[in-house]
């Protein structure tokens, strides 16, 4: 009995050297962070990155279902920055993040909105400024004995594994590894006098042996390993491990359900540990599928090491309207949201509900570039050609500033061209991203316009002396002021004039007797205009293009 009292006083001392500043209890920790009061089944979810530099799709896409849930529950979403990593801390990456979430509109309820700026009652919200928070709890852990310094030198620790591995064990500090485990508290305080910086490691109850049973939001029940590992939950530098902080934040904050990646399954045993040391009710935790990319015949996650489409800088670099993104991670998350889509063409995206039903049954979401564009085109072709060239200026602006340079030249007639083939119910949807649209309408403007004579005649299977022909009549009878009807009239009698038949059916009938059909006329026209094959309205491309550019381009061959 001597012995154990004496033990306990030197944990007791062992705890005050190693916290000397930390004069709080947990108790008056979690006086300031009372119990949330929301209604009945609202759920409480949190996106938290780290700043690393690089904000994954995959990341606004689990912060996309976060939000809708929280919202539609009537609860509480917030923002989280775990920086206690700080050797992969990059400069500027919280900025990154608080941007990304505010520029696809996922608003958050609390957590940092600005740089040193913070909404909400539960912060501070980044971990690196809550050190004397999780000091404050480890500290009362070193003290009970369920926790203790462990001072291995980086050498010392390789060997350790390079003996794990070689006695093919499984590597990891537990068991006879454990070398500080076990060792009498005195001795501690002895390397400590020393001088001698420590680590500080969980005591783990684990049992490799035993298993747990999870309900998984999204996976159902799981079977899981104990964990055994003796953790570190505090870092020499002060600051505590991811595993450690997010169970003390997400415990004070609140928070009802962790919605996260899949790759953390391997962590739950021992998250949920955590939270079972300190008697407290775990959240829900929900685990994600990670965003799918197909190669081959094989799907792999998307990787941002080697797939630029998993960065969100991506979208932004290729002028994809966030509305579409949001769209179609709305649509990865849920199959019944493109049936919404079309059953609700007015409402407000966030008028749609997540079903976690839906959510479940996904297996991985598959990356489809195809359907993204095909969502886009759509949204564009409904949007008025003020809203067109609003956006499509501002990200010019910033990408590609020749493009904004001339569409800025004259906007009206900017506005023309884009109008053409918007108008009814069959509106043209060839441009799925910005960046589309220097190829879509570059052909307008004579300082983006490739004139090369060369590649058009590459593009125009005819002798040079018909397209010539052709070129020289209708540069001499194209009169502005002709609508559409008269126009067509006047460019089929062209080319009867010029021996090819007035349509495909007439040349078909007697296809000896003529040179082509009209189709033929028109690609030569269109091909000069323009400078390849396809190409919105004819007429309404000429109409807009005004005489002298349509005079000169045609006449560039006589």
């Amino acid at each position: 009995m001597d012995r154990l009292i004496s033990d306990s006083d030197d944990r007791l001392k062992l705890a005050e050297l190693l916290f000397p500043d930390i004069q709080a209890s947990p108790a008056d920790i979690e006086a300031n962070y009372p119990s949330r009061q929301l209604p009945a089944g609202a759920m409480v979810t949190r996106i938290a990155p780290s700043p690393t530099g690089f904000m994954h799709i995959g990341g606004i896409y689990a912060a996309l279902i976060c939000q809708r849930l929280a919202h539609q529950s009537g609860g509480i979403f917030f923002l989280r920055i775990e920086d206690t990593d700080k050797k992969r801390e990059v400069d500027g990456a919280a900025e990154l993040i608080i941007n990304s979430l505010k520029q696809f509109g996922l608003n958050i309820d609390e957590g940092e909105v600005a740089i040193g700026q913070e909404i909400g009652d539960y912060g501070p919200y980044r971990q690196s400024q809550r050190q004397a928070i999780y000091q404050t709890f480890i500290k009362t852990l070193v003290a009970d004995g369920r926790a203790y310094p462990a001072f291995e030198t980086a050498e010392e620790l390789e060997a350790i594994n390079a003996q794990q591995t070689a006695a093919k064990i499984a590597p990891g500090y537990y068991g006879q590894s454990a070398a500080w485990r076990d060792r009498p508290t005195a001795e501690a305080l002895a390397a400590l006098e020393a001088g001698q910086t420590p680590v500080i490691r969980l005591r783990s109850t684990g049992d490799p042996q035993r298993t747990i049973i999870v309900q998984d939001l999204f996976k159902g029940r799981l079977v899981l390993p104990e964990s055994h590992q003796d953790i570190v939950i505090l870092k020499s530098n002060g600051l505590p491990t991811y595993h450690f902080a997010h169970a003390i934040d997400d415990h004070l904050m609140g928070t009802t359900h962790v919605i996260r990646g899949d790759e953390w399954l391997s962590s739950l045993s021992l998250h949920l540990q955590l939270f079972q040391l300190f008697g407290w009710t775990p959240p829900v935790f929900g685990h994600l599928a990670p965003i799918q990319k197909l190669v081959g015949q094989s799907r792999r996650k998307l990787s941002k090491r080697h797939d630029p489409e998993a960065s969100v800088a991506f979208y932004d670099q290729a002028g994809y309207p966030i509305e579409a993104v949001i769209m179609y991670l709305l649509n990865l998350a849920n199959a019944g949201f493109e049936q919404w889509l079309v059953d609700h063409p007015n409402d407000s995206l966030t008028d749609y509900s997540l079903s976690i039903d839906e959510l479940k049954k996904g297996a991985g979401a598959l990356l489809d570039m195809v359907k993204l564009a095909s969502f886009s085109k759509e949204l564009i072709s409904h949007w008025s050609v003020d809203e067109i060239i609003r956006r499509s200026l501002h990200w010019a602006e910033q990408y590609d500033s020749e493009l904004a340079k001339a569409m800025k030249m004259d906007l009206n007639y900017t506005s023309q061209l884009l109008n053409i083939d918007r108008q009814g119910d069959q509106a043209r949807k060839d441009i799925a991203k910005w960046s589309d649209l220097r190829s879509e309408i570059s052909f307008f403007f004579d300082d983006l316009f490739d004139n090369s004579l060369e590649l058009a005649l590459q593009q125009i299977d005819r002798p040079l002396a018909e397209i010539q022909a052709i070129a020289r009549a209708v540069a001499k009878q194209y009169d502005l002021a002709d609508d559409k009807d008269n126009w067509l009239n006047k460019m089929r009698a062209i080319g009867s004039s010029l021996g090819y038949a007035p349509d495909m059916k007439t040349f078909k009938q007697n296809p000896e007797q003529y040179r082509g059909n009209f189709g033929d006329v028109a690609k030569v026209i269109r091909v000069l205009l323009v400078g390849r094959n396809q190409s919105p309205d004819l007429f309404e491309v000429m109409r807009v293009m005004g005489r002298d550019r349509v005079i000169n381009r045609l006449t560039r061959l006589v």
